[in-house]
């Protein structure tokens, strides 16, 4: 009887020799660069700044909203006691109004003069040679670099009342609280300035009682003017339909004081 022969090849020599050489090991995965940060780094540093920054900024939101609240209340005494003044000893028919407007604007009605106070929402920081800046306490801390701030503008009465919407306003004082509820003043020659060091300047009653004081004084002093005739010879349908007056007069504005004590 015949046997079968196998069916199995045998192996060339050349493949049993490329079978006995070692395989060759996989390159090392390249080192992680600033862009393959893992996502939970890059949430570690975000958590970070808002626990850092965003924080600071919130708390000097409250800083403000407080100082404004003391401005405020300093404002309502201030005008009841000048009404009082002026009614009982020199004359009845001289108005002084308080007015809230809301939670963050409120105004003061005297004479001709509309002081407008208005807290902004957002909280603020300014250049490296700007006042307070370069003192050795905001140095001290970079939280004391951001600020809400509190404005002042003069208007005259009868702008807001009659809408006249060209007629201008003229900023005269700028209020910046910071997280310690210490503030920094600057604007018109009539304020009561203080020097940079913030550190010595805390938010009190008596402190925004001045800074109204001095906005008022500064609004009392600065006299309409009466525009030239050849500046009022002609009048457009467009003024007269938006009650505008012919001889609109202004103020002449306020001079700043640029340089603060130190």
């Amino acid at each position: 009887m015949a046997t079968t022969a196998s069916s199995a090849t045998p192996a060339s020599p050349a493949a049993a020799k490329a079978s006995r050489k070692p395989r060759k090991k996989a390159a090392p995965a390249p080192a992680p660069t600033e862009d393959d940060t893992p996502p939970a780094d890059r949430l570690d540093l975000i958590a970070q700044g808002l626990s850092g920054k965003s924080s600071a900024k919130q708390a000097i939101f409250r800083a403000t909203q407080a100082a404004f609240d003391v401005l405020r209340q300093a404002s309502q005494e201030l005008c009841l006691e000048l009404t009082h003044k002026i009614t009982t000893t020199l004359d009845p028919s001289v108005r002084i109004e308080y007015y809230p407007v809301n939670g963050m604007e409120f105004h003061i009605r005297f004479s001709g003069d509309l002081l407008v106070f208005v807290m902004h929402s957002n909280i603020v920081t300014f250049p490296d040679n700007f006042g307070p800046m370069t003192t050795p306490y905001v140095e001290a801390d970079f939280r004391r670099r951001f600020f809400g701030h509190i404005m002042a503008y003069n208007f005259m009465a009868d702008s807001i009342k009659y809408q006249r919407m060209n007629d201008p306003g003229y900023l005269v004082g700028r209020l910046l609280v910071n997280i310690d509820s210490h503030y920094f003043l600057e604007g018109v020659q009539e304020l009561e300035l203080p020097d940079h060091d913030m550190s010595s300047n805390p938010v009190t009653a008596d402190a925004m009682r001045l800074f109204v004081e001095s906005a008022m004084i500064a609004a009392v002093n600065n006299d309409l003017i009466a525009p030239p005739m050849d500046d009022i010879q002609k009048i457009t349908v467009k003024q007269k339909l938006e009650n505008q007056q012919v001889s609109r007069a202004s103020k002449v504005g306020f001079s700043f004081s640029h340089e603060q004590r130190y």
